[in-house]
């Protein structure tokens, strides 16, 4: 599948802006899964500096300044990715148990991996997330499948609701309020994988949506997107998505990894003024035929 991607972000000012920064991270990797032919930044006002630069991660990001005072910023990133067909895959049946005396056992694995198995700023775990994982990785169990049923069990037991969390809301109130968006089942099957000893990872991207029959999809309906990639020995990287049951694939298009949202948020800026502002954020995920 081959895709232009369009994501909008307008910020509208009661006062007057005379200084913004801000980190975009909306590159699309290029990699064995996927490939960007084509990006373009376009912020209105004008920057006075703009560059491209490689984070820990090896995400591309532009780090870009306003001095000048404004209202109204609009930042829009266009991409062109081609999403290649999903190897098949066929499940090790390396257990949980197994896998975790090899992160322990294998210096170069433990080194690699050891930053997706400690607490980040918006992953953190406690006795409860801890059981909640408990309830699908059993030690005699097959690690991959393991992983599955607590997306699995994640989907099944809580509700998409939009308005039920913020970005802030911790991870033991989500677990029993039930509800949340893709951020809070991505960040809390983290958590419970990591809580276990296991390495995982947030993935930042978008999820092709599909209209209904006979409709047409509607401009800016498609939003950013979240899911897990967990390490499985001898297997490597696998993706989940736990907001909707499934492995990702051809409708996947990724734009970085990292530890938590807070690694690769969209865009994440530093505003000198006060007053209030309004954010509107239009995404449009269009297949090219």
């Amino acid at each position: 599948m081959k895709y232009k991607l369009v994501h909008k972000t307008t910020y509208t000012y009661i006062d007057s802006i005379h200084n913004y920064q801000c980190i975009v991270c909306l590159h699309p990797i290029s990699s064995e899964r996927q490939n960007c032919e084509d990006f373009k930044l376009t912020i209105e006002p004008n920057p006075q500096n703009l560059y491209a630069r490689k984070d820990y991660f090896g995400n591309t990001q532009y780090y870009f300044s306003i001095l000048k005072p404004h209202k109204v910023l609009q930042v829009i990133a266009t991409s062109i990715v081609e999403v290649f067909p999903p190897k098949l895959i066929v499940a090790n049946a390396i257990t949980c148990s197994e896998a975790l005396n090899l992160f322990n056992t294998k210096l170069a694995l433990k080194n690699e991996l050891l930053q997706f198995q400690l607490p980040s700023p918006f992953i953190f775990w406690d006795e409860d997330i801890k059981l909640f994982a408990q309830t699908c990785l059993d030690p005699n169990e097959s690690l991959y499948e393991s992983v599955a049923k607590l997306s699995e069990k994640i989907f099944t037991e809580f509700e998409f609701n939009s308005g039920a969390t913020t970005i802030n809301t911790p991870l033991n109130e989500v677990l029993k309020l039930r509800k949340g968006v893709c951020q809070d089942f991505t960040h809390l099957m983290i958590a419970g994988v990591r809580s276990l000893g296991f390495a995982a990872r947030y993935v930042s991207g978008y999820l092709e949506t599909l209209p209904p029959k006979g409709k047409v999809k509607l401009q800016g309906s498609d939003a950013s997107h979240a899911w897990v990639s967990v390490y499985v020995p001898e297997m490597g990287w696998c993706e989940f998505d736990p907001t909707n049951n499934i492995i990702s694939g051809e409708r996947h298009i990724v734009t970085a990894y990292g530890r938590d949202y807070s690694d690769i948020s969209p865009l994440k800026g530093i505003i000198f003024s006060s007053g209030e502002h309004k954010v509107k954020v239009e995404v449009d995920v269009i297949p090219i035929l």
